[in-house]
Protein backbone atom coordinates (compact mmCIF):
# COMPACT_ATOMS: atom_id res chain seq x y z
CA UNK A 1 0.00 0.00 0.00
CA UNK A 2 1.44 3.44 -0.85
CA UNK A 3 2.75 5.66 1.93
CA UNK A 4 2.41 9.11 0.38
CA UNK A 5 1.16 11.99 2.49
CA UNK A 6 -2.40 11.26 1.33
CA UNK A 7 -2.23 7.68 2.63
CA UNK A 8 0.06 8.15 5.66
CA UNK A 9 -0.80 5.59 8.32
CA UNK A 10 -3.26 3.65 6.19
CA UNK A 11 -0.68 0.94 5.55
CA UNK A 12 -1.39 -0.21 9.12
CA UNK A 13 -4.79 -1.47 7.98
CA UNK A 14 -4.50 -5.08 6.90
CA UNK A 15 -6.02 -5.81 3.49
CA UNK A 16 -7.60 -8.84 5.15
CA UNK A 17 -9.99 -6.58 7.03
CA UNK A 18 -13.26 -6.02 5.25
CA UNK A 19 -14.03 -2.54 6.50
CA UNK A 20 -10.54 -1.34 5.64
CA UNK A 21 -10.92 -2.66 2.10
CA UNK A 22 -14.34 -1.06 1.83
CA UNK A 23 -13.16 2.37 2.96
CA UNK A 24 -9.87 2.38 1.08
CA UNK A 25 -11.22 0.99 -2.18
CA UNK A 26 -12.77 4.38 -2.87
CA UNK A 27 -10.78 7.11 -4.56
CA UNK A 28 -9.65 10.10 -2.46
CA UNK A 29 -12.34 12.15 -4.21
CA UNK A 30 -15.01 9.61 -3.22
CA UNK A 31 -13.70 9.55 0.33
CA UNK A 32 -13.96 13.31 0.49
CA UNK A 33 -17.52 13.15 -0.84
CA UNK A 34 -18.36 10.60 1.87
CA UNK A 35 -16.78 12.90 4.44
CA UNK A 36 -14.13 10.68 6.01
CA UNK A 37 -10.99 11.46 3.99
CA UNK A 38 -9.25 13.51 6.71
CA UNK A 39 -10.51 11.71 9.83
CA UNK A 40 -9.47 8.23 8.72
CA UNK A 41 -5.95 9.42 7.97
CA UNK A 42 -5.68 11.46 11.14
CA UNK A 43 -6.61 8.44 13.25
CA UNK A 44 -4.41 5.94 11.43
CA UNK A 45 -1.24 8.04 11.23
CA UNK A 46 -0.97 8.43 14.99
CA UNK A 47 1.64 5.74 15.73
CA UNK A 48 4.13 7.33 13.34
CA UNK A 49 3.41 10.89 14.46
CA UNK A 50 3.94 9.91 18.11
CA UNK A 51 7.46 8.80 17.27
CA UNK A 52 8.08 12.06 15.41
CA UNK A 53 6.65 14.21 18.19
CA UNK A 54 8.78 12.42 20.79
CA UNK A 55 11.93 13.30 18.85
CA UNK A 56 10.84 16.92 18.49
CA UNK A 57 10.26 17.17 22.23
CA UNK A 58 13.64 15.62 23.02
CA UNK A 59 15.22 18.23 20.75
CA UNK A 60 13.32 20.88 22.76
CA UNK A 61 14.63 19.68 26.12
CA UNK A 62 16.54 22.91 26.82
CA UNK A 63 13.32 24.93 26.45
CA UNK A 64 11.36 22.55 28.67
CA UNK A 65 14.01 22.37 31.38
CA UNK A 66 14.31 26.17 31.45
CA UNK A 67 10.54 26.48 31.98
CA UNK A 68 10.47 23.90 34.77
CA UNK A 69 13.55 25.14 36.63
CA UNK A 70 12.64 25.77 40.30
CA UNK A 71 8.91 25.27 39.56
CA UNK A 72 6.78 24.51 42.60
CA UNK A 73 3.49 23.99 40.75
CA UNK A 74 2.39 23.27 37.21
CA UNK A 75 -0.99 23.97 35.63
CA UNK A 76 -2.17 22.59 32.31
CA UNK A 77 -4.85 24.62 30.64
CA UNK A 78 -6.85 24.30 27.46
CA UNK A 79 -10.45 23.91 26.36
CA UNK A 80 -12.35 20.72 25.57
CA UNK A 81 -10.06 17.98 24.32
CA UNK A 82 -7.00 20.18 24.89
CA UNK A 83 -7.85 20.44 28.58
CA UNK A 84 -8.40 16.68 28.75
CA UNK A 85 -4.95 16.06 27.22
CA UNK A 86 -3.39 17.85 30.18
CA UNK A 87 -5.58 15.90 32.59
CA UNK A 88 -4.36 12.62 31.06
CA UNK A 89 -0.72 13.34 32.00
CA UNK A 90 -1.20 15.38 35.18
CA UNK A 91 -0.80 12.52 37.67
CA UNK A 92 2.28 11.07 35.96
CA UNK A 93 4.01 14.45 35.98
CA UNK A 94 3.12 15.10 39.61
CA UNK A 95 4.81 11.82 40.59
CA UNK A 96 7.85 12.39 38.38
CA UNK A 97 8.42 16.08 39.15
CA UNK A 98 7.36 15.97 42.79
CA UNK A 99 5.31 19.16 42.48
CA UNK A 100 1.60 19.97 42.47
CA UNK A 101 0.18 19.44 38.96
CA UNK A 102 -3.36 20.34 37.93
CA UNK A 103 -5.42 20.62 34.77
CA UNK A 104 -7.72 23.66 34.71
CA UNK A 105 -9.95 24.64 31.82
CA UNK A 106 -9.31 27.94 30.08
CA UNK A 107 -12.87 28.99 30.84
CA UNK A 108 -12.31 28.37 34.55
CA UNK A 109 -9.23 30.61 34.50
CA UNK A 110 -11.24 33.35 32.78
CA UNK A 111 -13.97 33.26 35.41
CA UNK A 112 -11.99 32.41 38.56
CA UNK A 113 -8.67 34.00 37.57
CA UNK A 114 -5.61 33.26 39.73
CA UNK A 115 -7.86 31.92 42.52
CA UNK A 116 -8.12 28.71 40.49
CA UNK A 117 -4.34 28.17 40.44
CA UNK A 118 -2.36 26.00 42.86
CA UNK A 119 -0.59 27.96 45.58
CA UNK A 120 2.98 26.76 44.96
CA UNK A 121 5.33 29.38 43.53
CA UNK A 122 7.15 29.78 41.20
CA UNK A 123 4.26 28.72 38.99
CA UNK A 124 4.36 27.28 35.48
CA UNK A 125 1.34 27.25 33.17
CA UNK A 126 1.27 25.00 30.10
CA UNK A 127 -1.24 26.08 27.45
CA UNK A 128 -2.30 23.13 25.29
CA UNK A 129 -4.05 23.74 21.98
CA UNK A 130 -4.63 22.37 18.51
CA UNK A 131 -5.29 25.63 16.66
CA UNK A 132 -4.40 28.13 19.39
CA UNK A 133 -7.09 30.40 17.98
CA UNK A 134 -9.95 29.78 20.42
CA UNK A 135 -10.94 32.72 22.64
CA UNK A 136 -10.16 30.89 25.90
CA UNK A 137 -6.66 29.95 24.76
CA UNK A 138 -5.43 33.49 24.18
CA UNK A 139 -7.69 35.00 26.82
CA UNK A 140 -6.43 32.78 29.66
CA UNK A 141 -2.78 33.37 28.78
CA UNK A 142 -3.28 37.13 28.50
CA UNK A 143 -5.08 37.22 31.84
CA UNK A 144 -2.39 35.22 33.63
CA UNK A 145 0.38 37.40 32.20
CA UNK A 146 -1.43 40.39 33.64
CA UNK A 147 -2.36 38.90 37.02
CA UNK A 148 0.82 36.93 37.75
CA UNK A 149 3.74 38.50 35.83
CA UNK A 150 6.29 36.15 37.41
CA UNK A 151 4.59 32.99 36.13
CA UNK A 152 6.44 31.05 33.42
CA UNK A 153 4.44 29.87 30.42
CA UNK A 154 4.93 27.05 27.94
CA UNK A 155 2.70 26.80 24.86
CA UNK A 156 2.25 23.37 23.25
CA UNK A 157 0.33 23.73 19.99
CA UNK A 158 -0.23 21.94 16.70
CA UNK A 159 -0.53 25.23 14.80
CA UNK A 160 2.62 27.27 14.43
CA UNK A 161 0.59 30.00 12.70
CA UNK A 162 -2.08 30.25 15.42
CA UNK A 163 -2.60 33.21 17.70
CA UNK A 164 -1.34 31.35 20.75
CA UNK A 165 1.95 30.56 19.00
CA UNK A 166 2.44 33.96 17.40
CA UNK A 167 1.07 36.60 19.76
CA UNK A 168 3.35 35.90 22.73
CA UNK A 169 6.66 34.86 21.15
CA UNK A 170 8.35 38.07 22.20
CA UNK A 171 7.28 37.84 25.83
CA UNK A 172 10.16 36.76 28.04
CA UNK A 173 7.88 34.68 30.25
CA UNK A 174 6.52 32.63 27.32
CA UNK A 175 8.12 29.75 25.40
CA UNK A 176 6.41 28.10 22.42
CA UNK A 177 6.83 24.58 21.06
CA UNK A 178 4.89 23.99 17.85
CA UNK A 179 4.42 20.39 16.77
CA UNK A 180 4.70 19.23 13.17
CA UNK A 181 2.07 20.47 10.73
CA UNK A 182 0.68 16.97 10.21
CA UNK A 183 -0.58 16.93 13.81
CA UNK A 184 -2.86 19.90 13.11
CA UNK A 185 -6.00 17.89 12.27
CA UNK A 186 -8.29 19.24 9.59
CA UNK A 187 -11.33 17.32 10.85
CA UNK A 188 -13.79 19.00 13.17
CA UNK A 189 -12.91 16.72 16.11
CA UNK A 190 -9.44 16.26 17.56
CA UNK A 191 -7.88 12.83 17.09
CA UNK A 192 -4.20 12.90 16.09
CA UNK A 193 -3.81 16.38 17.54
CA UNK A 194 -5.19 15.18 20.89
CA UNK A 195 -2.80 12.27 21.27
CA UNK A 196 0.23 14.17 19.99
CA UNK A 197 -0.42 16.89 22.55
CA UNK A 198 -0.43 14.14 25.19
CA UNK A 199 2.89 12.86 23.85
CA UNK A 200 4.33 16.38 23.96
CA UNK A 201 3.04 17.11 27.47
CA UNK A 202 4.22 13.73 28.74
CA UNK A 203 7.82 14.81 28.07
CA UNK A 204 7.67 17.37 30.86
CA UNK A 205 7.91 14.61 33.46
CA UNK A 206 10.81 12.86 31.72
CA UNK A 207 12.81 15.76 30.27
CA UNK A 208 15.85 14.58 32.23
CA UNK A 209 15.37 10.98 31.12
CA UNK A 210 14.85 11.17 27.35
CA UNK A 211 15.66 7.51 26.74
CA UNK A 212 12.81 6.39 29.01
CA UNK A 213 10.49 8.89 27.33
CA UNK A 214 11.42 7.68 23.84
CA UNK A 215 10.87 4.07 24.90
CA UNK A 216 7.36 4.88 26.18
CA UNK A 217 6.39 6.66 22.98
CA UNK A 218 7.72 3.90 20.75
CA UNK A 219 6.03 1.22 22.84
CA UNK A 220 2.71 3.07 22.65
CA UNK A 221 3.13 3.45 18.90
CA UNK A 222 3.77 -0.28 18.50
CA UNK A 223 0.71 -1.26 20.55
CA UNK A 224 -1.51 1.21 18.66
CA UNK A 225 -0.23 0.03 15.27
CA UNK A 226 -1.08 -3.55 16.26
CA UNK A 227 -4.52 -2.38 17.39
CA UNK A 228 -5.18 -0.77 14.01
CA UNK A 229 -3.95 -3.82 12.16
CA UNK A 230 -5.80 -6.46 14.19
CA UNK A 231 -8.93 -4.84 15.65
CA UNK A 232 -10.12 -2.36 13.02
CA UNK A 233 -13.04 -4.56 11.93
CA UNK A 234 -13.92 -5.63 15.47
CA UNK A 235 -14.34 -2.00 16.54
CA UNK A 236 -16.47 -1.33 13.46
CA UNK A 237 -18.76 -4.22 14.38
CA UNK A 238 -19.14 -3.03 17.97
CA UNK A 239 -19.82 0.53 16.84
CA UNK A 240 -22.53 -0.64 14.45
CA UNK A 241 -24.46 -2.65 17.05
CA UNK A 242 -27.74 -1.27 18.28
CA UNK A 243 -26.83 1.07 21.14
CA UNK A 244 -27.84 4.68 21.66
CA UNK A 245 -25.93 5.28 24.89
CA UNK A 246 -22.29 4.69 25.85
CA UNK A 247 -20.57 4.62 29.23
CA UNK A 248 -16.76 4.83 29.36
CA UNK A 249 -15.06 3.54 32.51
CA UNK A 250 -11.45 4.07 33.54
CA UNK A 251 -9.24 4.48 36.61
CA UNK A 252 -6.53 7.08 37.21
CA UNK A 253 -5.25 8.62 33.98
CA UNK A 254 -7.61 6.36 32.07
CA UNK A 255 -10.54 8.02 33.86
CA UNK A 256 -9.33 11.30 32.37
CA UNK A 257 -9.21 9.57 28.98
CA UNK A 258 -12.76 8.28 29.49
CA UNK A 259 -13.81 11.93 29.62
CA UNK A 260 -12.30 12.52 26.19
CA UNK A 261 -13.85 9.30 24.87
CA UNK A 262 -17.32 10.41 25.93
CA UNK A 263 -16.82 13.78 24.24
CA UNK A 264 -15.61 12.12 21.05
CA UNK A 265 -18.74 9.96 20.74
CA UNK A 266 -21.00 12.91 21.49
CA UNK A 267 -19.28 15.17 18.95
CA UNK A 268 -18.99 12.64 16.14
CA UNK A 269 -22.61 11.49 16.39
CA UNK A 270 -23.91 15.05 16.68
CA UNK A 271 -25.56 14.06 19.95
CA UNK A 272 -27.44 11.09 18.49
CA UNK A 273 -25.57 8.82 20.91
CA UNK A 274 -25.48 10.12 24.47
CA UNK A 275 -22.39 9.38 26.53
CA UNK A 276 -21.18 9.30 30.11
CA UNK A 277 -17.77 8.85 31.68
CA UNK A 278 -17.02 7.59 35.18
CA UNK A 279 -14.45 5.71 37.23
CA UNK A 280 -15.26 2.11 38.04
CA UNK A 281 -16.02 2.55 41.74
CA UNK A 282 -17.89 5.79 41.15
CA UNK A 283 -20.37 4.07 38.82
CA UNK A 284 -22.21 2.48 41.76
CA UNK A 285 -22.98 5.88 43.28
CA UNK A 286 -25.82 6.85 40.99
CA UNK A 287 -24.40 6.82 37.44
CA UNK A 288 -25.18 3.10 37.08
CA UNK A 289 -28.80 4.17 36.60
CA UNK A 290 -27.76 5.55 33.18
CA UNK A 291 -27.18 2.02 31.86
CA UNK A 292 -30.22 0.58 30.10
CA UNK A 293 -30.71 -2.21 27.59
CA UNK A 294 -29.37 -0.08 24.73
CA UNK A 295 -26.12 0.99 26.42
CA UNK A 296 -22.61 0.02 25.36
CA UNK A 297 -20.22 -0.10 28.34
CA UNK A 298 -16.56 0.47 27.42
CA UNK A 299 -14.15 -0.70 30.13
CA UNK A 300 -10.49 0.38 30.03
CA UNK A 301 -9.11 -2.43 32.22
CA UNK A 302 -6.11 -1.62 34.42
CA UNK A 303 -2.93 -3.70 34.45
CA UNK A 304 -2.34 -2.94 38.13
CA UNK A 305 -3.45 -6.04 40.10
CA UNK A 306 -5.22 -4.21 42.94
CA UNK A 307 -6.97 -1.73 40.65
CA UNK A 308 -7.95 -4.54 38.28
CA UNK A 309 -9.58 -6.49 41.15
CA UNK A 310 -11.88 -3.56 41.89
CA UNK A 311 -12.65 -3.09 38.21
CA UNK A 312 -13.31 -6.78 37.55
CA UNK A 313 -15.74 -6.94 40.47
CA UNK A 314 -17.70 -4.04 39.00
CA UNK A 315 -17.75 -5.62 35.54
CA UNK A 316 -19.03 -8.90 37.02
CA UNK A 317 -21.72 -6.99 38.87
CA UNK A 318 -22.90 -5.43 35.61
CA UNK A 319 -23.10 -8.91 34.09
CA UNK A 320 -24.97 -10.34 37.09
CA UNK A 321 -27.48 -7.51 36.91
CA UNK A 322 -27.64 -7.97 33.11
CA UNK A 323 -27.06 -4.25 32.64
CA UNK A 324 -26.26 -2.85 29.24
CA UNK A 325 -26.49 -4.16 25.71
CA UNK A 326 -22.89 -5.36 25.74
CA UNK A 327 -19.45 -4.49 27.10
CA UNK A 328 -16.24 -3.73 25.26
CA UNK A 329 -13.30 -4.54 27.54
CA UNK A 330 -9.91 -3.11 26.54
CA UNK A 331 -6.78 -4.51 28.16
CA UNK A 332 -4.15 -7.22 28.23
CA UNK A 333 -4.75 -10.75 29.55
CA UNK A 334 -8.45 -10.02 30.08
CA UNK A 335 -9.90 -12.66 32.46
CA UNK A 336 -12.57 -14.80 30.81
CA UNK A 337 -14.85 -14.71 33.85
CA UNK A 338 -15.62 -11.01 33.42
CA UNK A 339 -17.12 -11.60 29.98
CA UNK A 340 -20.82 -12.14 29.39
CA UNK A 341 -21.02 -14.53 26.45
CA UNK A 342 -24.71 -15.41 26.54
CA UNK A 343 -27.14 -13.77 24.14
CA UNK A 344 -29.72 -11.28 25.33
CA UNK A 345 -33.24 -10.96 23.95
CA UNK A 346 -32.31 -13.14 21.02
CA UNK A 347 -29.45 -10.87 19.90
CA UNK A 348 -25.78 -11.68 19.49
CA UNK A 349 -24.56 -8.64 21.40
CA UNK A 350 -22.22 -10.55 23.72
CA UNK A 351 -19.27 -8.86 25.39
CA UNK A 352 -16.12 -8.22 23.36
CA UNK A 353 -12.55 -8.50 24.67
CA UNK A 354 -10.08 -6.24 22.90
CA UNK A 355 -6.71 -7.77 23.73
CA UNK A 356 -3.82 -5.32 23.37
CA UNK A 357 -0.48 -7.02 23.95
CA UNK A 358 2.03 -4.64 25.51
CA UNK A 359 -0.39 -2.56 27.62
CA UNK A 360 1.00 -3.96 30.88
CA UNK A 361 4.54 -3.01 29.92
CA UNK A 362 3.31 0.41 28.83
CA UNK A 363 1.57 1.02 32.16
CA UNK A 364 -1.78 2.59 32.93
CA UNK A 365 -0.48 6.17 32.85
CA UNK A 366 0.68 5.77 29.25
CA UNK A 367 -2.09 3.43 28.07
CA UNK A 368 -4.27 6.50 27.49
CA UNK A 369 -2.70 6.86 24.04
CA UNK A 370 -3.94 3.42 22.98
CA UNK A 371 -7.32 3.92 24.68
CA UNK A 372 -7.76 7.13 22.70
CA UNK A 373 -7.41 5.25 19.40
CA UNK A 374 -10.09 2.79 20.53
CA UNK A 375 -12.43 5.65 21.42
CA UNK A 376 -11.75 7.46 18.15
CA UNK A 377 -12.48 4.43 15.98
CA UNK A 378 -15.68 3.68 17.88
CA UNK A 379 -16.86 7.24 17.33
CA UNK A 380 -15.71 7.23 13.69
CA UNK A 381 -17.68 4.11 12.79
CA UNK A 382 -20.72 5.15 14.82
CA UNK A 383 -20.68 8.50 13.02
CA UNK A 384 -20.86 6.73 9.67
CA UNK A 385 -23.56 4.37 10.96
CA UNK A 386 -25.63 7.45 11.84
CA UNK A 387 -25.29 8.69 8.26
CA UNK A 388 -23.01 11.57 9.25
CA UNK A 389 -19.67 12.75 7.86
CA UNK A 390 -16.72 12.17 10.24
CA UNK A 391 -14.81 15.17 8.84
CA UNK A 392 -17.72 17.50 9.67
CA UNK A 393 -20.36 15.66 11.70
CA UNK A 394 -22.07 18.63 13.37
CA UNK A 395 -25.59 19.36 12.15
CA UNK A 396 -26.00 22.98 10.99
CA UNK A 397 -22.50 23.85 12.30
CA UNK A 398 -23.67 23.82 15.92
CA UNK A 399 -20.03 23.28 16.86
CA UNK A 400 -16.99 24.32 14.84
CA UNK A 401 -13.39 23.25 14.46
CA UNK A 402 -12.36 26.47 16.23
CA UNK A 403 -14.76 27.93 18.79
CA UNK A 404 -16.30 31.14 17.48
CA UNK A 405 -15.15 34.37 19.06
CA UNK A 406 -17.04 35.72 22.03
CA UNK A 407 -16.66 38.71 24.32
CA UNK A 408 -13.86 38.44 26.88
CA UNK A 409 -14.28 40.43 30.12
CA UNK A 410 -11.75 41.75 32.58
CA UNK A 411 -8.78 41.49 30.23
Amino acid sequence: MPTSSSTQGLEALSVRQGRARELLSKTPEQQQQSGYFHTLREICRQPQTWRETSELMIQSSATVNACLREAKSLTFTGSGSSEYAGDCVRAALQAELGIDCQAIGGGVLLTEKTEALPVGRPRVMVSVARSGDSPESTGALSLMLERDPEMRHLVLTCNRAGALAQAYRNRSQVSVIALADNTNDQSLVMTSSFTNLIVAARFLGLAKNPDAYRAICHQAASVAAELLSEHFDALAQVAESGFNRVVYLGSGARYALAREAALKMLEMTSGHVTSLYENFLGLRHGPMSFIDGNTLVVCFLSSDPTTRNYEADLIRELSQKRLGLRKLIVGEAIPADVMRTDTKNGTQNHDVALECAGLKQLGDRNAVLVDAVVAQLLAFFRCMQEGLRPDSPSHDNVINRVVQRFQLYGI
